[in-house]
């Protein structure tokens, strides 16, 4: 029994699980190195009926490096990724890393003068992308207003079991974009034969060497590029594989089946999925998008045994008319991540499956790991667990960073370990203010740490309202709104209030059938579960809300429409 003040949490850490174990700083082509090697005839990649194995997947790998290596890809040198779940993006994620080069993902979802700003600011030289419509218009005129010198092109149907018939509907339903190859158009399947092994490149130090360069969703200002490395990375890898180890064993490797619906140019898709699946040897069936008649079946057909996701998703299952009349019992691990997951959605989902949801906290700076909750271990409703192995996680005060708390005072979450990254590209301002004189990341997330070192997040610093003088946290009203039975999504955000300076708004999806809702329904239904400075001051119910890349409710473009819609009435 460990007796640490500091790390309260090591005295109940799941049996089986060392916290102090090392992490080993690799190169990330060695998790592929020694899936291919381990496992080659096992099958890795699944996508419209094609399984690729391990072997087949590091032999696309080498050809796709040489391919890159002819096109100038080396150390120093930035390729990005413009790609929806389907194995170009994870071909070209460990071939750009096999030729030397550092990643930068784009979301497919970003504004056009959003993904300049990136590729100017990243120094993006070569991206990859498809020839779909909502991808390829993009892309070429990117090509021709930013510094890109190379455009990388792919068709959907490439690693499909039937390409021909699936180029055939595509183009018939519209979908392509015609294009010609040259000297700076590249088919992405030519860059696959050229026959010989990458270039060997001098191995740099994986502490220093940058694997990722991955922008934050930019919820508190302008996105930054956080610096990850391949030993943060690869120590996420391990961090997450150990998590799932202990006495009994959660997951097993080499036996395993992963569904990817997250989309893997998110941090959370990219380290729980691809490289955790890698490292664990597990079957990735890849989904380009969320959608929830094809999620439920295959998480019937195809007998997944892990599903990661976000709160959004697993609400989606819940409300399905078919959900109650499926077999989903092959689950036997679901991770919800990137928002807070309420606790109701958390119970329903484990009474309709028996698996049970757990919700972990983490973020682009971590790589994104931080906290797990065990599955064999101390749990408790409303905490998204405890410090993985080898994260050390302290509570600061708000006004003074270098203050630790005592147990349950919530203040500033603050982590170190070995996958906190290395700092934010080109901003040696912003570096200063984001670590303690310490050393630890200063997450801006308000949260509080009990006495057996188990984490209940409060909410963003920035997220917090000023409501007369009283701090109001808008993920506490959140989840009382969650507990009423006709709500299926809510998010609470401050809108401007000449007497209080700000109120909470709430933005409610009812469930299916529901009766309607009005505010004075809902001030009575909250009024013994949160204080009366707390009390929401307006209520509009939506058909849908708005969410991010990766699924989470957008609280931003529901803050951006408000000032819009403010802004529309004080012109009228």
């Amino acid at each position: 029994m460990h007796n640490d003040p500091a790390r309260p949490w090591l005295a109940h850490y799941p049996p089986g699980i060392d916290w102090h174990a090392p992490l080993p700083a690799r190169p990330l082509t060695e998790l592929l190195d020694a899936a291919v090697r381990r496992w080659p005839a096992l099958p890795a990649l699944e996508f419209m009926g094609r399984i690729i194995d391990y072997a087949a997947f590091g032999e696309l790998v080498d050809a796709f490096a040489v391919g890159l290596q002819r096109l100038g890809a080396g150390p120093g040198v930035h390729v990005g990724l413009y790609l929806p779940n389907t194995p170009h993006y994870a071909v070209a994620f460990f071939g750009a890393l096999r030729a030397g080069a550092t990643l930068v993902n784009y979301s497919p979802l970003d504004a056009e003068r959003v993904l300049a700003d990136k590729i100017e600011d990243s120094r993006t030289d070569i991206l990859i992308t498809l020839d779909l419509n909502t991808l390829l218009p993009q892309a070429l005129r990117l090509l021709d207003s930013t510094r890109l010198r190379h455009l990388v092109v792919g068709n959907l149907a490439d690693y499909s079991a039937a390409p021909a018939a699936v180029r055939d509907r595509l183009e018939q339903d519209g979908r392509l974009t015609p294009w010609q190859a040259d000297a700076r158009h590249h088919d992405f399947s030519g860059l696959l034969g050229h026959g010989r092994a990458p270039l060997p490149h001098p191995a740099g130090d994986p502490h220093t060497t940058l694997a990722v360069l991955q922008y934050t969703g930019g919820t508190t200002g302008r996105p930054k590029g956080a610096m990850l490395s391949h030993a943060n990375l690869s120590a996420v890898a391990e961090q997450y594989f150990r998590s799932a180890q202990g006495a009994p064993p959660v997951l097993r490797e080499c036996a395993e089946r992963m569904l990817v619906v997250l989309p893997l140019f998110h941090i959370y898709a990219l380290s729980v999925c691809l490289l955790f699946g890698v490292r664990l040897g597990a079957h990735l069936v890849l989904h380009p998008r969320f959608e929830v008649d094809a999620v439920l079946k295959d998480l019937q057909d195809r007998r997944i045994s892990i599903f990661p996701g976000v709160p959004t998703m697993y609400t989606a299952v819940l409300q399905h008319p078919r959900a109650g009349a499926l077999d989903l019992r092959a689950l036997s691990f679901c991770g919800s991540g990137g928002a807070p997951l309420p606790l109701e959605v958390a119970e329903r989902f484990r009474q309709l499956t028996g698996c049970p949801l757990n919700e972990g906290w983490g973020m682009t700076e971590t790589g994104p790991a931080g906290t797990f909750t065990p599955v064999h271990g101390l749990r408790k409703p409303g905490s998204c667990g405890m410090p993985l192995p080898g994260v050390t996680v302290s509570i600061r005060a708000l006004d003074d960073p270098a203050r630790a708390l005592p147990p349950n005072e919530a203040g500033e979450l603050c982590v170190r370990g070995p996958n906190v990254m290395q700092g934010y590209w080109n901003a040696p301002q912003v570096n200063a203010e984001a670590f303690t004189p310490d050393g630890f990341f200063r997450s801006g997330d308000v949260a509080r740490m009990d006495e057996d070192g188990c984490l209940f997040i409060v909410d963003r610093t920035k997220d917090m309202l000023l409501c007369g003088g009283f701090n109001v946290y808008p993920r506490l009203i959140e989840e009382a709104i969650y507990e009423h039975p006709d709500v299926a999504e809510a998010c609470v955000i401050g809108v401007p209030d000449t007497y209080h300076g700000q109120v909470p708004k709430a933005f409610v999806v009812l469930r299916p059938q529901a009766a309607p809702l009005s505010l004075e329904d809902l001030r009575a239904f909250l009024a013994t579960r949160i204080g009366k400075h707390e009390m929401v001051a307006a209520l509009e119910l939506r058909d849908t809300l708005p969410k991010t890349a990766v699924g989470k409710l957008s609280k931003r473009d529901l803050i951006e429409q408000e000032r819009a819609a403010a802004a529309a009435r004080a012109q009228a």
